[in-house]
C-alpha cells in the first residue's frame, strides 16, 4: 500500500521541471511531473495507492496558531495546478483526498492507520519526506519513504535520524520547530538536546521539572527546564499541531485502493497535457 503526499510531490516537481503551458496558457509542467511520476509506480508494479492533497493550503491549526503556514507567498502558477493535479490524478484513476479542514499529512496518518487494520496489507509506504509523517512509522509496518533520495525509514530508521522513537515526533518538533508548519518551537531547545531528554522521558508531561534529576548529556539543563515551564503552554499548543489526526474516515476497505484503469476522462485531459509547450525563460527573450 503506497500513500502519497501530493502536495510535496507538486512543489517538488515545480521547482525541479521547466515550465510548460496549455493550449490555454496554465502552467501544467509540474501537474505532467507527478502524474508521470505516479504512474511509473504503478508501471513498477504499484496496485494499491492513494494520494493526498491540500485542497486550500490552509486547515484548522490556522485557527490555532495565527503564525500556522498559509498559502500567502506561494507562487500563482505552482497555486493554479493544486486543483488540476486532483482533478487528473481522479481522472487517471487514482483515489485521491482532498483536504480542507485537515491537511494532506493528516490524511497519510489516517489511511495508514486503517490500512494497517486489514491482514493483508503487508506493508503500508508513506511517500513523504516530512518530520512530522515520522510519528505514524510502525515498526516495519508503516514505513516512511523519501522518493528524492530514495530513503525508506521504519521505527529503528526513524531513532537513527531523531533520536527518538515515532511516539515521541510531535513533543520533539514541539520544542524544536518546523519552520516548513511555521511554529518556531522552544528557546534553546536544538536536536540534540531534545534528542536526549524525550529519548529517556518519551512526552513532555514526563519530563522531570527538576532539572537536576533528568539524569541525560544535554546543554544546559538547568535552562532548558526553564524556558520549557516558562512557555509550558506553547509547548502542548506545539505538540497540538504538530500531532496528525489519524481518525479521518477516509475508506472502509484497502480494496478501494486498488489501482484498475484510467477513467474515460484521462485521454482528453493527458492529450492537453501532453500538448504543453515550454515556456520561454525571460533571459531567452529576444529584445
Amino acid at each position: 500500500m503506497h500513500l502519497i503526499d501530493g502536495t510535496y510531490e507538486l512543489f517538488r516537481h515545480y521547482y525541479a521541471v521547466p515550465k510548460m503551458l496549455d493550449q490555454d496558457g496554465q502552467e501544467v509542467a509540474a501537474v505532467r511531473g507527478v502524474l508521470a511520476s505516479i504512474l511509473g509506480m504503478v508501471q513498477e508494479g504499484v496496485t494499491h495507492l492513494a494520494v493526498a492533497t491540500d485542497h486550500v493550503i490552509e486547515s484548522f491549526r490556522n485557527d490555532l496558531w495565527s503564525g500556522y503556514k498559509s498559502g500567502a507567498g506561494i507562487e500563482p502558477d505552482l497555486l493554479s495546478q493544486f486543483s488540476l493535479l486532483e482533478e487528473a490524478l481522479v481522472a487517471m484513476g487514482v483515489v485521491t483526498w482532498p483536504m480542507i479542514e485537515y491537511e494532506a499529512d493528516d490524511a497519510l496518518a489516517a489511511g495508514a492507520r486503517l490500512a494497517v487494520e486489514d491482514k493483508r496489507v503487508e506493508q503500508v509506504v508513506i511517500c513523504t519526506p516530512d518530520k512530522d509523517l515520522a510519528q505514524s512509522v510502525v515498526g516495519t509496518r508503516i514505513v516512511q519513504l523519501d522518493r528524492r533520495k530514495r530513503v525508506t525509514r521504519d521505527e529503528a530508521g526513524v531513532k537513527e535520524k531523531f533520536g527518538v522513537f515515532p511516539a515521541s515526533i510531535p513533543d520533539y518538533l514541539a520544542v524544536v520547530g518546523d519552520s516548513a508548519d511555521g511554529f518556531p518551537g522552544i528557546p534553546g531547545w536544538g536536536a540534540k538536546s531534545a534528542a536526549a531528554v524525550l529519548a529517556r522521558y518519551g512526552h513532555l508531561e514526563a519530563i522531570p521539572k527538576d532539572w537536576r534529576s533528568w539524569g541525560v548529556n544535554a546543554l544546559n539543563p538547568r535552562v532548558l527546564s526553564e524556558t520549557l515551564r516558562d512557555r509550558w503552554e506553547q509547548a502542548l499548543l506545539f505538540r497540538d499541531l504538530a500531532t496528525l489526526r489519524n481518525d479521518i474516515p477516509l475508506f472502509t476497505s484497502v480494496d478501494s485502493l486498488h489501482w484498475t484503469k484510467a477513467t474515460d476522462a484521462f485521454p482528453p485531459l493527458a492529450a492537453r497535457l501532453d500538448t504543453a509547450v515550454l515556456k520561454e525563460r525571460p533571459s531567452a527573450k529576444r529584445k
